[in-house]
């Protein structure tokens, strides 16, 4: 069975950067593969913050772009997020996700119901 652990979350400044880490082991399903990172808040829904696709192709919430860059090894079947200019709505427990693309385009939506493996989260802090 896939699992994820995520590492990297830390509390730091507004405008400084962060990157968090999600090693991914056990059996890997075959087919769409999508590999995302999610953010939640207390009391708020967990959002998608960025996702790739089996053939690199990205996806980045409006909230995040320009700022933020996932990308993963699969040598070291390791999925990354790099985070700048960091803001203090940027906060919350992030979590690392696997998941299928729901069409042939092969589209990774930051969209929950597309990933059914979970890492435990890592917190992130922002102080403004």
């Amino acid at each position: 069975q896939e699992q994820l652990v995520e590492s990297g979350g830390a509390s730091v400044q507004a405008g400084g950067s962060l990157s968090l880490s999600c090693i991914k082991s056990g059996v890997t399903p075959t087919g769409r593969r999508c590999m995302a990172w999610f953010r939640q808040v207390p009391g708020k829904q967990r959002e998608g913050v960025a996702s790739i696709a089996t053939d690199g192709r990205t996806t980045y919430a409006n909230s995040v772009k320009g700022r933020v860059t996932i990308s993963r090894d699969s040598t070291k079947d390791t999925l990354y997020l790099q985070m700048t200019n960091l803001k203090p709505d940027d906060a919350g427990m992030y979590y690392c996700a696997a998941g299928i693309a729901p069409s042939d385009s092969g589209i990774c939506y930051l969209e929950r119901r597309f990933f059914g493996v979970w890492g435990q989260g890592t917190q992130v802090t922002v102080s403004s």
